[in-house]
């Protein structure tokens, strides 16, 4: 009898261990995303193919949380503290931000996932008033006397970043000289935030200022974002793509520190890698992201057409030179716009 209750006992405990094993294998598990301003409509239709295929995957329910602002703003609130599963961010020189400030994740970030870390891209457009009446058709235009230049701060923003150094770039071929490049470049910058009545301080905010407030004759603006303004004011707005622009590569990353701590890192690795999976090639093009593969491309080429582009390896060396010699304090926006 006693050999039989033991028996019983000892199966008894295993199964509800087993039990205990499998409800924890299936708890749900939660994330967050920490993004930058214009990706709210491109991760609320990922984070839903994103939890579909992980629930048919391993059976366990996933819920994915989002934060949006500027993506300097955002890179800081998580090296204070905001607990980021991963950041998706408008630009690499911010993720290393969480490297450098408390290592949050290895310098060598962009290694763990192809094309750097980006699954997909995105450039820097102008948006105008319908009819295009004050006749802006590039970077030039911007300086003009009577015309009002909506951009965010370039301080708290990823966007506003890539818009600055667009138009840097377009005045230093356009206007410089052998030796006094930098110099036109300069001027041409300081002329064009002269225009500037606002700065707010993410691209979603300068949106809203654009299209809703309706300041400002044009609007720098991400492609992305400028598709969505010219689909949700049908007819109001026109977008204007100039003779030069840059290539913008929004990078991803998981947040080491976190997922460790939180037992979310196999999540988080697979939410990242399932942007480069021919799903989230397509939900990007959808969202007027320019995916990285070549089928998702062909796909979206009418609406997301070839440019003129060039990269920040080639014009600045890097995000870790422009942002020294620009963004960082005393750099050239300091310069420019403390003199406006």
């Amino acid at each position: 009898m006693r050999t039989r209750r033991r028996i019983f006992n000892f199966t008894l405990a295993a199964f509800l261990a087993s039990a205990a094993l499998g409800a924890s294998a299936q708890a749900p598990v939660s994330l967050l995303n920490v993004s930058y301003d214009p990706t709210r409509e491109l991760y609320v239709e990922f984070n839903a193919a994103f939890a579909k295929h992980w629930k048919a995957q391993t059976g366990q329910d996933v819920t994915i949380k989002q934060s949006h602002g500027g993506s300097g703003k955002q890179a800081r609130s998580v090296i204070d503290g905001l607990d980021a599963d991963v950041v998706t961010l408008a630009l690499a020189g911010d993720v290393d931000a969480l490297s450098r400030n408390g290592q949050w994740l290895p310098a060598d970030w962009q290694k763990r996932l192809p094309h750097n870390s980006a699954p997909y891209t995105s450039t820097i457009v102008l948006v105008v008033r319908q009819g295009n009446p004050k006749a802006i058709r590039d970077w030039d235009d911007l300086i003009k006397p009577g015309i009002s230049v909506i951009t965010p701060n370039p301080k708290t923003s990823g966007g506003a970043r890539w818009n600055y150094l667009a138009a840097w770039e377009f005045a230093k071929r356009k206007f410089g000289g052998k030796n006094d490049g930098e110099l036109k470049a300069k001027e041409f910058v300081q002329a064009l935030y002269k225009n500037v009545p606002v700065l707010d301080t993410g691209a979603r905010g300068s949106s809203i200022t654009f299209a809703q407030r309706n300041q400002g004759d044009v609007f720098i603006s991400w492609e992305n974002e400028a598709h969505l303004l010219e689909k949700e004011f049908g007819g109001k707005v026109d977008i204007i793509y100039p003779s030069l622009s840059i290539l913008a590569e929004p990078p991803v990353a998981v947040v080491d520190k976190n997922v460790d701590r939180k037992g979310t890192r196999a999540v988080a690795q697979a939410y990242l890698e399932y942007l480069y999976t021919d799903e989230g090639q397509d939900i990007a093009g959808k969202n007027f992201y320019r995916p990285i593969s070549p089928k998702a491309q062909a796909k979206y080429l009418k609406q997301l057409p070839k440019l003129n582009l060039f990269t920040i390896e080639q014009a600045f060396g890097g995000w870790a030179k422009a942002d020294k010699a620009h963004f960082a304090d005393g750099g050239s926006f300091d310069q420019i716009y403390l003199k406006k």
